[in-house]
């Protein structure tokens, strides 16, 4: 018989979004090196993530953005973070008059509590990427 046979639901709406711009290249596969944490989940309870979304602000080459689940221990231990995504991200290129699409990458995931999201990019840019996460706090 299952443990939980009812629906869960977040109880506070929880958006959160990397501090800076990415545009370093990091090409280690294991989550170890520079990341962009950019969900954080509830240090009691977890947390829920419907989506991720990379925002270009300027001219880019095109590079891929890879997401790392991590237990919330230190990303150098390679043992910490798992490749779960990616997602390609084509050039870019600045415009005052068009408008750059976001780049959703669907996630519905939920993570145990302490858990972090933690993103880096393959090849290096020049104006970089916005990311931001839309979830929730259980």
């Amino acid at each position: 018989m299952p443990a939980n046979n009812n629906p869960i639901f977040t109880a506070t709406p929880d958006v959160q979004w990397a501090t800076a711009a990415l545009t370093a290249a990091n090409t280690a596969k294991d989550g170890t090196g520079t990341v962009a944490t950019v969900f954080t989940a509830d240090a009691t309870n977890g947390g829920y993530v419907a989506k991720l979304v990379a925002r270009a602000i300027g001219t880019n080459v095109a590079t891929v953005l890879r997401l790392f689940i991590n237990n919330g221990a230190t990303n150098a231990t390679a043992g910490n973070n798992i490749l779960f995504a990616e997602m390609t991200l084509p050039a870019t290129t600045l415009s005052e008059v068009a408008a750059q699409p976001p780049y959703e990458l669907p996630l519905n995931l939920a993570l145990p509590a302490g858990y972090k999201l933690n993103c880096t990019i393959g090849t290096a840019v020049a104006a970089g990427y916005m990311l931001s996460v839309v979830g929730g706090k259980y």
